[in-house]
C-alpha cells in the first residue's frame, strides 16, 4: 500500500497556505472523520450502511489526496458488508496514513 502522508500534505498546505494553526485545525478533522467513517464501516450490517460508510470515507479520502485510503473505500464498496478483507484493508490505509 502506498504511504501517501505527503499527498495529505500537499493538500492541506494547497487549501490554507502558510496558517499552520489552520492546517493542523484542518488534519484534525480529517483525521477525526476518517476515525468516523472507518467506525461506521466496521459496525455496518446492512448494505446501505456499508455502502454510505464506504462512500463517505471514500470521498473524504478523495480531498485530501489520501489514495491508499481510497482505493480501501473502493474495495470496501465492491464487498459485502462486514467483509473482514475490506476492513482489514480499511484499517492499513489509515494506519499507514496517520503513521
Amino acid at each position: 500500500m502506498a504511504y501517501d502522508f505527503g499527498a495529505l500534505e500537499a493538500s492541506v498546505a494547497a487549501a490554507v497556505g502558510g496558517d499552520e494553526a489552520l492546517a493542523c485545525d484542518l488534519r484534525t478533522a480529517f483525521f477525526e472523520g476518517v476515525r468516523n467513517y472507518a467506525d461506521l464501516l466496521s459496525r455496518s450490517r446492512c448494505d446501505a450502511n456499508w455502502k454510505v460508510s464506504a462512500h463517505r470515507l471514500k470521498g473524504l479520502s478523495a480531498s485530501f489526496g489520501a489514495v491508499s485510503l481510497m482505493k480501501a473505500a473502493d474495495f470496501a464498496l465492491e464487498s459485502v458488508p462486514g467483509d473482514p478483507v475490506a476492513l482489514r484493508r480499511v484499517t492499513r490505509a489509515i494506519a499507514a496514513i496517520m503513521g
